[in-house]
């Protein structure tokens, strides 16, 4: 593959720009705030920004230089780098690398939902394929296709083209969460694994084992054939946050990653609706030997977990704790104290709007640093489904964070 002279003086020209970033003393002063962060040091509270599909709508599809399908797609993370860098002005880092990840496909479960609706991003529901347990018979655990030759070839590419600018590298990165209760929902129904607690416990029990153990399996043979890749720097880990630690990898690392060289996450948001006990019988307990292999952790995304806490503090190398717009912010407070990060979210509805409200964002920050005073914390702005369709508001949201900060 050969790349057009247009799009190769566009990728060059940004990665240029995200080179001559990476290399202010300013990105180095955030990542050491991290690395004491991540100690649970005391440092003041990081800010993280990510506008998630609210990019869409900073850089819409009309915006975009590049002719080339994947040309396109570079150039949409190389402008988000410099957006972040420039712009956004919140805690992330800009390094310079440039990350290619694997080129594979995952089959299914040996059953697959049927889905109706979700286009253009929208809602969607699905028709559950296992409706009787009898036909749990039925299910295999996924496997992994890797086309080496592609993923080889897009980083050759790469490197030809801004190698010389930005360090480029094959990553793998093949979950974000080892969470039990995604696959189970889409195999089962969600609605009906409320109803299974109840009537067929057992059953239920040999379905959620089954998914541990399919999980366990990938675990194992990502490991065995050096595909994992350490999450110990600029990498996004759990619900939010950066990896930066100098307590991984493992002392005995020898070059070859494994699980416990790495963070780890799980979370449970569709199970809001059980009691603290169901969550363990039924959920947490087929998490816990995911977790045992990691070396720190993460737990938990928009699912309040105040009612759930004496259970996932059992989390092994438990650090960061995501505490939810639906929490109870001060009881989590006084839960977490100093020992674990305090992973705050913000409503991101605020950012919903044409135009941001700034004396209520600004009183919301506020009384949440007054909630979480002695905690070690971060606040994430994340789940942005839009940003009004307004750029400005997340570089008004990031600004406000950082002045109430600064007046705290």
């Amino acid at each position: 593959m050969t790349v057009k002279g247009k799009d190769a003086s566009i990728l060059r020209s940004l990665a240029g720009q995200v080179a001559e970033i990476a290399a202010r003393p300013l990105e180095e002063e955030k990542r050491k705030l991290w690395f004491a962060h991540n100690a649970l040091e005391k440092v003041r509270p990081l800010v993280f920004c990510d506008p998630e599909n609210g990019w869409n709508e900073i850089f819409p599809k009309e915006s975009l230089l590049c002719e080339d399908p994947l040309m396109r797609q570079w150039e949409m993370r190389l402008r988000k780098e410099i957006f972040w860098g420039t712009q956004m002005n919140d805690d992330r880092d800009i390094e310079p690398y440039f990350y290619i990840g694997y080129v594979y496909k995952r089959s299914n479960w040996g059953m697959e939902e049927v889905r109706e609706g979700g286009g253009n991003g929208g809602s969607y529901r699905w028709k559950a394929p296992l409706t009787d347990f009898k036909d749990m018979d039925k299910l295999r655990f996924p496997t992994l296709s890797i086309n080496f030759a592609e993923t080889e070839r897009q980083a050759a590419l790469a490197s030809e083209l801004f190698g010389d600018l930005l360090k480029v590298e094959i990553r793998g990165s093949w979950f974000w969460s080892l969470g039990v209760v995604r696959p189970l929902v889409y195999i089962r129904g969600l609605e009906q694994i409320l109803y299974d607690i109840y009537d067929y416990p057992d059953e239920l029990k040999q379905l959620m084992a089954f998914i541990r153990d399919g999980l366990m399996a990938e675990l194992d043979y990502l490991e065995e054939n050096g595909l994992l890749s350490l999450n110990n720097r600029g990498h996004y880990v759990g619900s939010g946050g950066f990896g930066y630690t100098n307590q991984l990898p493992g002392p005995d690392f020898d070059g070859k990653v494994r699980t416990m060289d790495m963070w780890g996450f799980a979370e449970s948001q569709e199970t809001v609706g059980i009691s603290p006990d169901a969550f363990e019988e039924f959920v947490f307990t087929y998490e816990l030997p995911l977790l045992s292999r990691f070396g720190l952790n993460c737990y938990g995304c928009c699912e309040p977990l105040n009612l759930r806490w004496d259970i996932v503090k059992k989390t092994p190398n438990l650090r960061r704790v995501s505490v939810s717009p639906w929490a109870d912010r001060v009881a989590m407070a006084d839960k977490l104290k100093d020992k674990y990060i305090y992973s705050y979210k913000p409503v991101p509805t605020d950012l919903a709007m044409p135009s941001l409200d700034h004396e209520h964002v600004r009183k919301g920050l506020r009384q949440a640093l007054s909630d979480t005073k002695g905690c070690c914390l971060e606040i994430i702005m994340k789940d942005n489904h839009t940003i009004g369709n307004n750029p400005q508001n997340v570089i008004d949201w990031c600004r406000i964070a950082r002045e109430e900060i600064e007046n705290m």
